[in-house]
């Protein structure tokens, strides 16, 4: 086997004070100058061969999925990455390391890119390619996510802000909100946009007596939530389809829920989703839109370790941009809520979860995806915390006839979430 000795110089001279170690396939080690330290073990050549072969945040990331590169600590090695920032390294030095790696592997065939990498292909935010793209992200046995969404399967912020203890009442409080926000009365016909596996549209058909329409471009997730639907006795008043939100044609619907949806619409689309959501709505009827919205000006969408292995295609907009899209749309706001500090709270409960059915998780999902689903919570976690995105609910009306108050026994509803203590 070629010597490692030359990669390890290089790495040592390339960054002098180094808060981290690097444990290399043959043993040997690139020792941490600083502290605290965080050790890379590089299990095998396919490390530096996956970093050669695309440099940066996706060869890094494909090292890391297909296990050729383990952290001994991913919060810690996620702190590093967020806080350390290298020295400025010139092109012939970094020359001189990719040849100093390509030595180290020796004579080898590129290894093959992990399996739970996507790249979408045809035309971005089509129906064709958002619906490859959404089952790729959720077509895995529903019993890996219920290891840590729980068994209502609910994938979105929970509310732990007003009083809830666990996560299964944080989310019940979630999609109580919704209902009340929406002023859902019995007999209503209610639109589900992204239903997920269920969640919502059997609470909302359980608690409130509505009909409820949900669409997901999964076809696994809509025969879980169909399945729910029957074992629960909902099957009169929930009708589950496999649809994009582009091919709704339905008589007018008096409220519509949109949850953990409208980051997947993208800026291209934004204007057609609210649109088509404002034509399937009565006169009088209210729509609840509740997802992630980018917050700085200037930041990409996402980087390319999510668009590959998290969410392809995923598009958080600014807060602005998604409202522009509402009132171009002939729809009136009347309220608008930040829930940030409770989806750092929901990602932390979900990562730790995960954690504790390590096991049972990659019997089911197979190695690479928990890799992908322990590093995503993470870092999606952190993005709430550094600002980069939030997450706000925001209830629109269609003009034309009056809407009831939502006041009164309905005012707690509106009381501010806060930030978590």
């Amino acid at each position: 086997m070629p010597s490692t000795a030359p990669l390890r110089q290089e790495l040592e001279a390339v960054f002098p004070d180094r808060p981290f170690e690097i444990e290399l396939w043959d043993g040997t080690r690139v020792p941490a100058t600083t502290g605290p330290r965080v050790t890379f073990r590089a299990t095998s050549r396919d490390a530096a061969a996956h970093v050669l072969r695309a440099p940066g945040q996706l060869g890094l990331g494909r090292a890391y999925v297909s296990g050729a590169l383990e952290p001994d600590d991913v919060d810690a090695a996620l702190d590093l990455l967020d806080t350390w920032q290298p020295p400025p390294v010139p092109k012939a030095t970094l020359a001189r390391l990719a040849l100093a790696a390509a030595r180290a592997c020796g004579p080898m065939r590129p290894p093959p890119v992990p399996a739970a990498e996507l790249r979408p292909r045809g035309r971005r935010h089509s129906i064709r390619r958002d619906a490859r793209a959404v089952r790729h992200h959720y077509d895995l046995p529903p019993e890996f996510f219920a290891l840590f969404l729980g068994d209502e399967l609910t994938y979105s912020c929970a509310l732990f802000t007003r009083g809830a203890g666990t996560l299964e009442e944080a989310q019940e409080a979630k999609l109580d909100l919704v209902c009340s926000k929406l002023g859902l009365r019995a007999g209503e016909r209610v639109l589900d946009v992204g239903c997920g596996w269920g969640s919502f549209a059997i609470h909302a058909a359980e608690r409130h007596d509505v009909h409820v329409t949900g669409i997901t471009l999964s076809e696994p997730q809509a025969r879980v939530a169909e399945e729910r639907v029957r074992e629960r006795g909902l099957s009169d008043r929930v009708e589950i389809r496999v649809a994009d939100y582009r091919e709704l044609d339905d008589p007018p619907f008096d409220a519509i829920a949109s949850i953990g949806m409208v980051e997947h619409v993208g800026s291209s689309q934004i204007d057609v989703y609210a649109e088509r959501l404002a034509r399937v709505l009565r006169p009088g009827g209210r729509l609840l839109n509740h997802g992630i919205s980018r917050l700085r000006v200037g930041d990409p969408e996402a980087g390319p370790f999510s668009e590959r292995y998290v969410f392809p295609d995923g598009a958080p907009l600014h807060l602005s941009r998604i409202q522009l899209a509402v009132e171009r749309a002939g729809l009136v706001t009347d309220h608008v809520e930040g829930l940030h500090g409770n989806y750092q709270l929901t990602l932390a409960e979900w990562a730790r979860r995960l954690d504790e059915n390590l096991d049972e998780a990659i019997r089911l999902a197979g190695p690479e995806r928990v890799r992908v689903w322990r590093l995503y919570l993470r870092a999606a976690r952190r993005g709430f915390e550094s600002g980069f995105i939030s997450l706000y609910q925001v209830r629109a009306f269609q003009p034309g006839a009056a809407v009831e108050p939502y006041l009164g026994e309905r005012a707690a509803a509106f009381e501010p979430a806060g930030a978590p203590a």
